[in-house]
Protein backbone atom coordinates (compact mmCIF):
# COMPACT_ATOMS: atom_id res chain seq x y z
CA UNK A 1 0.00 0.00 0.00
CA UNK A 2 0.69 4.00 -0.89
CA UNK A 3 -0.05 6.70 0.44
CA UNK A 4 -0.50 9.95 -1.92
CA UNK A 5 2.63 10.77 -1.76
CA UNK A 6 3.86 7.41 -2.74
CA UNK A 7 5.67 6.12 0.11
CA UNK A 8 5.00 2.61 1.32
CA UNK A 9 2.77 2.28 3.96
CA UNK A 10 2.63 -1.26 6.09
CA UNK A 11 -0.30 -2.31 7.14
CA UNK A 12 -0.43 -2.47 11.58
CA UNK A 13 -1.62 -6.39 12.43
CA UNK A 14 -5.16 -6.46 13.73
CA UNK A 15 -4.83 -6.69 18.28
CA UNK A 16 -6.53 -9.97 19.26
CA UNK A 17 -7.10 -8.36 22.74
CA UNK A 18 -7.66 -5.06 24.47
CA UNK A 19 -4.41 -2.86 25.57
CA UNK A 20 -3.44 -2.86 29.12
CA UNK A 21 -4.08 0.75 31.06
CA UNK A 22 -2.59 1.37 34.78
CA UNK A 23 -4.16 3.41 37.15
CA UNK A 24 -2.15 5.26 39.07
CA UNK A 25 -3.11 7.44 42.12
CA UNK A 26 -2.26 11.43 42.67
CA UNK A 27 -0.06 11.73 46.06
CA UNK A 28 -1.38 14.36 48.39
CA UNK A 29 -0.19 17.80 46.93
CA UNK A 30 2.40 19.55 49.01
CA UNK A 31 0.79 23.45 50.37
CA UNK A 32 3.19 25.99 49.49
CA UNK A 33 3.09 29.57 51.83
CA UNK A 34 0.32 31.24 50.28
CA UNK A 35 -1.96 28.91 49.47
CA UNK A 36 -0.30 27.41 46.49
CA UNK A 37 0.62 23.40 46.15
CA UNK A 38 3.11 21.53 44.69
CA UNK A 39 0.72 21.12 41.28
CA UNK A 40 1.04 24.57 40.13
CA UNK A 41 -0.31 28.09 40.55
CA UNK A 42 -0.36 30.21 44.17
CA UNK A 43 3.00 29.79 45.89
CA UNK A 44 6.27 28.81 44.71
CA UNK A 45 8.58 25.86 46.12
CA UNK A 46 11.55 28.18 47.03
CA UNK A 47 8.89 29.27 49.77
CA UNK A 48 8.09 26.24 51.63
CA UNK A 49 9.14 26.90 55.38
CA UNK A 50 10.61 23.69 57.40
CA UNK A 51 8.06 24.46 60.39
CA UNK A 52 5.22 23.28 57.76
CA UNK A 53 6.75 20.35 56.84
CA UNK A 54 5.13 16.79 59.00
CA UNK A 55 6.65 17.00 62.58
CA UNK A 56 7.40 13.39 64.03
CA UNK A 57 5.34 12.34 67.46
CA UNK A 58 7.33 13.05 70.42
CA UNK A 59 6.43 10.41 72.61
CA UNK A 60 6.22 12.17 76.49
CA UNK A 61 6.30 9.79 79.63
CA UNK A 62 3.59 9.47 81.81
CA UNK A 63 3.32 10.30 85.33
CA UNK A 64 3.08 7.45 87.72
CA UNK A 65 2.99 6.65 91.28
CA UNK A 66 5.80 4.69 91.12
CA UNK A 67 7.84 7.75 89.24
CA UNK A 68 6.76 10.48 91.85
CA UNK A 69 7.29 7.94 94.83
CA UNK A 70 11.07 7.70 92.69
CA UNK A 71 11.56 11.39 93.09
CA UNK A 72 10.37 12.12 96.56
CA UNK A 73 12.95 9.25 97.91
CA UNK A 74 15.68 11.09 95.61
CA UNK A 75 14.40 14.24 97.44
CA UNK A 76 14.50 12.67 100.90
CA UNK A 77 18.16 11.06 100.19
CA UNK A 78 19.46 14.44 98.61
CA UNK A 79 18.17 16.03 101.82
CA UNK A 80 19.36 13.95 104.46
CA UNK A 81 22.78 13.91 103.01
CA UNK A 82 22.51 17.73 103.29
CA UNK A 83 22.14 17.71 107.02
CA UNK A 84 24.52 14.74 108.06
CA UNK A 85 26.92 17.13 106.31
CA UNK A 86 26.31 20.32 107.86
CA UNK A 87 26.03 18.35 111.24
CA UNK A 88 29.34 17.13 110.32
CA UNK A 89 31.08 20.72 109.37
CA UNK A 90 29.04 21.93 112.72
CA UNK A 91 30.67 19.39 114.76
CA UNK A 92 34.37 19.53 113.01
CA UNK A 93 34.46 23.90 113.44
CA UNK A 94 31.47 24.63 116.20
CA UNK A 95 31.23 22.02 119.13
CA UNK A 96 33.12 22.70 122.21
CA UNK A 97 35.60 20.22 124.05
CA UNK A 98 35.01 19.62 127.64
CA UNK A 99 38.01 19.97 129.72
CA UNK A 100 40.94 17.95 129.64
CA UNK A 101 39.99 15.76 132.85
CA UNK A 102 36.93 14.52 131.85
CA UNK A 103 38.56 11.99 129.31
CA UNK A 104 40.49 10.53 132.75
CA UNK A 105 36.72 10.18 134.24
CA UNK A 106 35.09 8.84 131.84
CA UNK A 107 34.76 4.69 131.69
CA UNK A 108 35.57 2.74 127.77
CA UNK A 109 32.70 1.61 125.74
CA UNK A 110 31.90 -0.30 122.49
CA UNK A 111 29.99 1.30 119.63
CA UNK A 112 27.16 3.32 120.35
CA UNK A 113 25.26 0.99 117.67
CA UNK A 114 25.83 -2.46 119.16
CA UNK A 115 26.19 -2.20 122.57
CA UNK A 116 25.06 0.08 125.80
CA UNK A 117 26.65 3.14 126.78
CA UNK A 118 25.78 5.48 130.03
CA UNK A 119 25.31 9.09 128.88
CA UNK A 120 25.64 11.56 131.51
CA UNK A 121 23.68 14.90 130.77
CA UNK A 122 23.76 17.69 132.41
CA UNK A 123 21.66 21.36 132.21
CA UNK A 124 24.05 24.38 133.53
CA UNK A 125 22.75 27.49 133.53
CA UNK A 126 25.76 29.68 132.49
CA UNK A 127 24.33 33.35 132.30
CA UNK A 128 26.86 36.03 130.80
CA UNK A 129 28.06 38.62 133.36
CA UNK A 130 26.39 41.23 133.51
CA UNK A 131 23.31 39.93 132.91
CA UNK A 132 20.17 41.33 134.21
CA UNK A 133 18.92 38.01 135.01
CA UNK A 134 22.34 37.72 137.28
CA UNK A 135 25.26 35.28 137.42
CA UNK A 136 28.43 35.20 135.22
CA UNK A 137 31.16 33.30 133.73
CA UNK A 138 33.28 33.95 136.53
CA UNK A 139 31.03 32.21 139.12
CA UNK A 140 30.94 28.49 138.17
CA UNK A 141 27.37 27.23 138.11
CA UNK A 142 25.65 24.07 139.36
CA UNK A 143 24.00 21.64 137.30
CA UNK A 144 20.37 22.05 137.36
CA UNK A 145 19.36 19.16 135.47
CA UNK A 146 21.28 15.85 135.89
CA UNK A 147 19.66 13.32 133.50
CA UNK A 148 20.95 9.52 132.83
CA UNK A 149 20.22 8.06 129.12
CA UNK A 150 21.10 4.61 128.62
CA UNK A 151 21.29 3.67 124.79
CA UNK A 152 23.01 1.50 122.38
CA UNK A 153 22.89 -2.26 121.45
CA UNK A 154 18.69 -2.19 121.71
CA UNK A 155 18.92 -0.69 125.55
CA UNK A 156 16.81 2.32 126.58
CA UNK A 157 16.14 4.13 130.01
CA UNK A 158 16.29 7.63 131.71
CA UNK A 159 17.08 8.85 135.00
CA UNK A 160 16.97 11.76 136.26
CA UNK A 161 18.79 12.66 139.53
CA UNK A 162 17.30 14.81 141.50
CA UNK A 163 19.42 18.50 142.22
CA UNK A 164 19.63 18.69 145.60
CA UNK A 165 20.24 14.82 146.77
CA UNK A 166 22.62 14.95 149.31
CA UNK A 167 25.49 13.02 148.70
CA UNK A 168 30.00 12.94 149.88
CA UNK A 169 31.36 15.10 147.72
CA UNK A 170 35.11 14.21 147.79
CA UNK A 171 36.97 16.88 150.21
CA UNK A 172 33.64 18.88 150.66
CA UNK A 173 31.76 16.54 152.72
CA UNK A 174 28.08 15.90 152.47
CA UNK A 175 26.79 18.36 149.77
CA UNK A 176 23.49 18.89 147.44
CA UNK A 177 25.00 16.85 144.18
CA UNK A 178 24.62 19.38 142.07
CA UNK A 179 27.59 21.44 143.97
CA UNK A 180 30.27 18.96 142.44
CA UNK A 181 30.14 21.01 138.97
CA UNK A 182 31.09 24.09 140.87
CA UNK A 183 33.17 22.49 142.88
CA UNK A 184 35.17 20.95 140.35
CA UNK A 185 33.24 20.86 137.03
CA UNK A 186 32.12 17.79 134.68
CA UNK A 187 35.12 15.91 135.84
CA UNK A 188 34.17 15.63 139.53
CA UNK A 189 30.39 15.31 138.65
CA UNK A 190 30.93 12.39 136.83
CA UNK A 191 33.05 11.00 139.53
CA UNK A 192 30.48 11.57 142.50
CA UNK A 193 28.09 10.09 140.01
CA UNK A 194 29.64 6.87 139.40
CA UNK A 195 30.14 6.75 143.15
CA UNK A 196 26.78 7.18 144.35
CA UNK A 197 24.76 4.95 142.30
CA UNK A 198 27.79 2.17 141.06
CA UNK A 199 27.68 2.56 137.50
CA UNK A 200 29.89 3.85 134.80
CA UNK A 201 29.90 6.44 132.59
CA UNK A 202 30.98 6.47 129.06
CA UNK A 203 29.63 9.29 127.86
CA UNK A 204 29.11 13.54 128.83
CA UNK A 205 26.78 15.75 126.86
CA UNK A 206 26.54 19.43 128.49
CA UNK A 207 23.68 21.64 128.04
CA UNK A 208 24.11 25.44 128.29
CA UNK A 209 19.89 26.74 128.99
CA UNK A 210 21.14 30.24 127.44
CA UNK A 211 21.61 28.26 123.87
CA UNK A 212 17.99 26.57 124.18
CA UNK A 213 16.65 29.34 121.69
CA UNK A 214 18.34 29.12 119.11
CA UNK A 215 18.60 25.20 118.58
CA UNK A 216 14.40 25.27 119.61
CA UNK A 217 13.60 27.80 117.20
CA UNK A 218 15.63 25.47 114.25
CA UNK A 219 13.68 23.11 115.24
CA UNK A 220 10.27 24.96 114.56
CA UNK A 221 9.71 25.02 118.00
CA UNK A 222 8.39 22.45 120.27
CA UNK A 223 4.89 20.71 121.65
CA UNK A 224 5.38 21.88 125.38
CA UNK A 225 3.17 19.77 127.90
CA UNK A 226 2.59 20.97 131.42
CA UNK A 227 0.85 22.33 133.92
CA UNK A 228 0.19 26.60 134.46
CA UNK A 229 2.86 28.71 134.16
CA UNK A 230 3.40 32.37 135.39
CA UNK A 231 6.74 33.74 135.37
CA UNK A 232 8.81 36.83 135.72
CA UNK A 233 12.31 36.43 135.94
CA UNK A 234 14.37 39.17 137.07
CA UNK A 235 11.60 41.22 137.67
CA UNK A 236 9.71 40.68 134.34
CA UNK A 237 9.57 42.30 131.03
CA UNK A 238 8.77 45.44 132.54
CA UNK A 239 12.09 45.36 134.58
CA UNK A 240 13.92 44.16 132.13
CA UNK A 241 13.49 40.71 132.70
CA UNK A 242 11.08 38.33 130.92
CA UNK A 243 7.63 37.17 131.35
CA UNK A 244 5.60 34.27 130.52
CA UNK A 245 2.07 32.98 131.66
CA UNK A 246 0.84 30.10 129.91
CA UNK A 247 -2.40 28.14 131.22
CA UNK A 248 -1.87 24.20 132.22
CA UNK A 249 -2.23 22.30 129.20
CA UNK A 250 -0.24 22.10 125.16
CA UNK A 251 0.87 24.72 124.01
CA UNK A 252 3.75 25.44 120.52
CA UNK A 253 6.37 27.09 122.36
CA UNK A 254 9.53 29.11 120.61
CA UNK A 255 13.38 28.81 121.90
CA UNK A 256 12.69 32.03 124.29
CA UNK A 257 9.63 30.75 126.36
CA UNK A 258 11.37 27.44 126.48
CA UNK A 259 14.18 29.24 128.29
CA UNK A 260 12.18 30.72 130.86
CA UNK A 261 10.32 27.80 131.62
CA UNK A 262 14.16 26.08 132.09
CA UNK A 263 14.59 29.35 134.37
CA UNK A 264 11.52 29.51 136.38
CA UNK A 265 11.83 29.10 139.84
CA UNK A 266 8.98 31.04 141.01
CA UNK A 267 5.82 29.96 139.60
CA UNK A 268 3.02 32.73 140.75
CA UNK A 269 0.40 29.75 139.22
CA UNK A 270 1.77 27.37 142.21
CA UNK A 271 3.75 29.64 144.90
CA UNK A 272 4.31 26.21 146.33
CA UNK A 273 6.37 24.46 143.92
CA UNK A 274 9.55 23.69 145.10
CA UNK A 275 12.80 22.80 142.88
CA UNK A 276 11.35 19.37 142.30
CA UNK A 277 8.21 21.11 140.33
CA UNK A 278 11.15 22.83 137.88
CA UNK A 279 13.16 19.86 137.03
CA UNK A 280 10.18 18.24 136.28
CA UNK A 281 9.64 21.18 133.91
CA UNK A 282 13.24 20.88 132.91
CA UNK A 283 12.51 17.26 131.95
CA UNK A 284 9.41 17.48 130.10
CA UNK A 285 11.31 20.23 127.67
CA UNK A 286 13.80 17.38 127.29
CA UNK A 287 11.10 14.94 126.54
CA UNK A 288 9.58 16.95 123.62
CA UNK A 289 12.63 17.95 122.50
CA UNK A 290 13.05 14.84 121.90
CA UNK A 291 9.73 13.76 120.59
CA UNK A 292 9.74 16.65 117.91
CA UNK A 293 13.20 15.41 116.85
CA UNK A 294 11.76 12.05 116.28
CA UNK A 295 8.98 13.09 114.52
CA UNK A 296 8.27 13.39 110.50
CA UNK A 297 8.55 16.81 110.40
CA UNK A 298 11.82 16.77 111.94
CA UNK A 299 12.69 16.41 108.32
CA UNK A 300 11.62 19.74 106.81
CA UNK A 301 13.58 21.76 109.43
CA UNK A 302 16.17 18.81 109.80
CA UNK A 303 19.73 20.69 107.75
CA UNK A 304 18.83 24.09 110.10
CA UNK A 305 18.99 21.58 113.27
CA UNK A 306 22.04 19.90 112.13
CA UNK A 307 23.55 22.91 111.81
CA UNK A 308 22.49 24.42 115.20
CA UNK A 309 22.94 21.68 117.71
CA UNK A 310 26.40 21.03 118.06
CA UNK A 311 27.26 24.64 118.95
CA UNK A 312 24.40 24.19 121.95
CA UNK A 313 26.29 21.24 123.54
CA UNK A 314 29.81 20.47 125.37
CA UNK A 315 30.75 16.50 125.09
CA UNK A 316 33.83 14.27 124.36
CA UNK A 317 31.61 12.73 121.74
CA UNK A 318 32.68 13.85 117.90
CA UNK A 319 30.57 14.83 115.26
CA UNK A 320 30.56 11.14 114.33
CA UNK A 321 30.18 9.24 117.79
CA UNK A 322 27.35 11.72 118.11
CA UNK A 323 25.28 10.68 114.66
CA UNK A 324 25.57 7.10 116.77
CA UNK A 325 23.88 8.22 119.50
CA UNK A 326 20.99 10.02 117.62
CA UNK A 327 20.90 6.87 115.74
CA UNK A 328 20.66 4.40 119.03
CA UNK A 329 18.07 6.80 120.49
CA UNK A 330 15.71 6.37 117.35
CA UNK A 331 16.30 3.14 117.08
CA UNK A 332 15.73 2.61 120.75
CA UNK A 333 12.91 4.69 120.74
CA UNK A 334 11.53 7.38 123.31
CA UNK A 335 10.73 5.88 126.73
CA UNK A 336 9.70 8.01 129.92
CA UNK A 337 12.43 9.64 132.38
CA UNK A 338 12.44 7.68 135.97
CA UNK A 339 12.98 10.12 138.93
CA UNK A 340 14.21 9.01 141.89
CA UNK A 341 11.89 9.62 144.70
CA UNK A 342 13.02 11.55 147.70
CA UNK A 343 12.32 9.42 150.82
CA UNK A 344 12.89 12.67 153.10
CA UNK A 345 14.78 16.11 153.92
CA UNK A 346 18.40 16.87 155.00
CA UNK A 347 19.50 20.09 156.83
CA UNK A 348 23.17 21.12 155.66
CA UNK A 349 25.83 22.20 158.22
CA UNK A 350 24.97 26.16 155.93
CA UNK A 351 21.44 25.45 156.63
CA UNK A 352 20.56 24.64 153.00
CA UNK A 353 17.63 22.17 153.06
CA UNK A 354 18.70 18.87 150.83
CA UNK A 355 16.98 15.91 150.14
CA UNK A 356 17.48 12.23 151.14
CA UNK A 357 17.47 8.86 148.86
CA UNK A 358 16.75 5.54 150.64
CA UNK A 359 19.30 2.76 149.50
CA UNK A 360 16.39 0.53 148.53
CA UNK A 361 14.92 3.22 146.27
CA UNK A 362 18.50 3.55 144.36
CA UNK A 363 19.18 0.51 143.91
CA UNK A 364 15.72 -0.17 142.58
CA UNK A 365 15.93 2.89 140.04
CA UNK A 366 19.85 1.77 138.93
CA UNK A 367 18.94 -1.72 139.08
CA UNK A 368 15.72 -0.82 136.54
CA UNK A 369 18.28 2.14 134.70
CA UNK A 370 20.72 -0.96 133.52
CA UNK A 371 18.26 -3.42 132.40
CA UNK A 372 16.73 -1.07 129.99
Amino acid sequence: MYDREGRAVHPRPPRSTPPDYHRYRAGRRLRLPGGGSGGGGGGRFGDLHPSDAPRPRIRRRRITVRRVLKWVALFVVGWLALSLVLFLVSSHFDRISPPDDVASALDSSGPLLTSANNILVLGIDQRLKGSKEGGAFAQPPRSDTMLLIRTGGGHAAKLSIPRDTVVDIPGHGLQKINAAYAFGGPALTIDVVKQYLGIPINHLVIVNFADFPALVNAMGGITYKGGCIDSNISGGARNGGQTLVLPAGTHHINGEQALIIARTRDNACDPAEDDLGREASQQALFEDMLSTLESPSILLHLPWVSWDAPPTIISDMSGETLMQLFAALAIGGSTPTRLMEPSGNYYLPDGEEGLLISTATKDRAVARFMSG
